[in-house]
C-alpha cells in the first residue's frame, strides 16, 4: 500500500499569514512594517512566541537575525528555512513573510504528526532585507556572508537620523555574534515571484536556479543652457535631446542582444528643469540584468560606446559605472531535490531565474541554497495590491515540507 504523503494545513497557513499581516496592516489591506520599527518588534515577539509553543529554542545574533530551532536526533548542521518580516512602505502581505510563515507551518506539521527530525530544523528571520528604512537592502545576510562590514552597517541612518544600531537596541533585539548562522545542511527560501511569469504560463511552482547578475551605470550629458524661444535649433546644445537619442539607441541595441535581457532607465534628472530654458545637463541611470556574464559584457560595451556619441550633438557625454553583481547560482543538488518534490506532488512548474535580489543570494556563498517561487497575481509586489492565492501558498509550503523530508532521509 502506497504511503500517504504528509501535507501541511492550508487553512492554518492562511490564518498565520493574516495574523502576521495584523502587525502594520494598512487601510488598503497592505502592510507597512519597516525594519526595527515598533511593528517589527511586535511581529518578532509574535513569531518567537509561536516557535516557543512548538518547543523550539530561540537565539538572536548581533544583527538582530532570529533563529528558531527544533532539535534533531543527531547533532548535525540544521536544515534552515526562512526569509524576512520587514516590508517596504505600503507593501504587501506575502513578500518575505511567506518564507517565515512557511518554515513555521512545516515545523507545526512535523510536530502534530509526531515526526521528530533526524537533522535539526531552523527557521530564520533576516533583519532589514528590504532596506526601506536603512540602506542597503539584504543588510544582515550581507554581514553574515561577509559582503558588508558590520561596523559600517550599524551606523546607517534612517530619514530621521536614527542609526541602525540604536534602533536595534531600542526594540530589544541586539543579540550575540557567537550565534550567527555559520553552517547548515541546506537553506531553503520560499518567496512570491514578484513577477508575472508563473501566472502567465499557468504554473504553480518556480524552482529558482539563480539570481540574475546585473550592472548599473549613470550617464551624464552636458550641453549648454540658452533661451528656449530665441535660440535657433541648429545652434543648440540641448542635453535632453541628446539623452533622448541615447536612450532610444540603448533600447534598440540592447533589445537585440538576448530575449531574456531586461533593462531599465529608471532615474532621469534634467537641469535646470525650467520650461523656458534649454537643458544644459541630463543625468540618467541604465541598469541591465541577465544570467550570462557574456551578455552583461555586451551591455557594457554598448554603454561604453555612448561616450563617443557626443560629437554628433556637440554635447559632452560621461559614463560612470555605479555598481554590478555577478549571477548567483544556487546549489544544483538542492534545486534537483526541489524539482523532485514538485514532481512527486504533481504540480506544474518550471526552472527559472530571479530578477530580484533575496537574502538567499548572500547565504548561497557559504551554505547549499535554493529558492522556490509561487505565483504573484498580475505580477504585483511591493504594493498593497500584492496577492498570491492561498492555495498557491499552500502548494509552495508543501514543496518545502517534502524537500525537508527528503533532506532528512538522505
Amino acid at each position: 500500500m502506497k504511503k500517504q504523503k504528509v501535507l501541511i494545513n492550508g487553512d492554518r497557513l492562511s490564518h498565520s499569514l493574516e495574523r502576521f499581516a495584523d502587525f502594520g496592516r494598512t487601510t488598503n489591506n497592505g502592510v507597512t512594517r519597516l525594519s526595527l520599527s515598533d511593528e517589527d518588534r511586535q511581529v518578532r515577539d509574535y513569531f518567537c512566541s509561536c516557535c516557543k509553543e512548538l518547543g523550539m529554542t530561540i537565539q538572536v545574533d548581533d544583527m538582530g537575525n532570529i533563529y528558531a530551532t527544533l532539535a534533531g536526533l543527531e547533532n548535525r548542521p540544521p536544515i534552515v528555512m526562512g526569509s524576512h518580516m520587514d516590508t517596504v512602505k505600503k507593501g504587501g502581505r506575502f513578500d518575505g513573510i511567506l518564507g517565515v510563515a512557511a518554515g513555521l507551518e512545516v515545523v507545526r506539521t512535523l510536530v502534530e504528526n509526531g515526526i521528530q527530525p533526524k537533522i535539526p530544523i531552523m527557521i530564520v528571520n533576516f533583519t532589514n532585507e528590504e532596506g526601506a528604512r536603512f540602506e542597503p537592502s539584504m543588510m544582515s545576510s550581507g554581514v553574515l556572508s561577509g559582503k558588508f562590514e558590520k561596523s559600517l552597517m550599524l551606523q546607517k541612518v534612517d530619514s530621521e537620523g536614527t542609526t541602525f544600531e540604536s534602533a536595534l537596541h531600542a526594540i530589544g533585539y541586539a543579540g550575540d555574534e557567537a550565534v550567527r548562522l555559520k553552517e547548515a545542511t541546506a537553506f531553503l527560501e520560499l518567496h512570491i515571484e514578484q513577477g508575472p511569469i508563473l501566472e502567465r504560463e499557468s504554473l504553480k511552482i518556480g524552482v529558482v536556479e539563480c539570481v540574475l547578475g546585473m550592472v548599473c551605470y549613470e550617464i551624464e550629458v552636458i550641453g549648454e543652457s540658452d533661451h528656449a524661444g530665441t535660440t535657433p535649433m541648429d545652434m543648440r546644445k540641448d542635453a535632453f535631446f541628446t539623452a533622448n537619442s541615447l536612450i532610444m539607441e540603448a533600447r534598440q541595441k540592447l533589445a537585440r542582444l538576448h530575449d531574456e535581457l531586461v533593462f531599465t532607465m529608471g532615474r532621469v534628472n534634467v537641469f535646470p528643469n525650467i520650461h523656458t530654458v534649454i537643458p544644459n545637463k541630463v543625468v540618467f541611470s541604465l541598469e541591465a540584468r541577465h544570467k550570462d556574464s557574456k551578455v552583461i559584457k555586451q551591455v557594457e560595451e554598448i554603454i561604453a560606446g555612448f561616450a563617443t556619441n557626443g560629437s554628433e550633438s556637440d554635447c559632452d557625454i560621461q559614463v560612470k559605472k555605479l555598481w554590478d553583481r555577478n549571477t548567483v547560482w544556487f546549489d544544483e543538488s538542492i534545486c534537483d531535490l526541489l524539482e523532485q518534490s514538485t514532481l512527486s506532488l504533481g504540480m506544474p512548474y518550471k526552472r527559472m531565474v530571479s530578477g530580484a535580489g533575496h537574502d538567499a543570494q548572500f547565504i548561497a556563498s557559504y551554505i547549499p541554497t535554493a529558492m522556490v517561487f509561487v505565483p504573484s497575481i498580475n505580477g504585483k509586489s511591493h504594493c498593497e495590491e500584492e496577492l498570491t492565492a492561498w492555495e498557491d501558498c499552500e502548494k509552495g509550503v508543501n514543496v518545502l515540507l517534502e524537500t525537508v523530508l527528503k533532506l532528512q532521509a538522505r
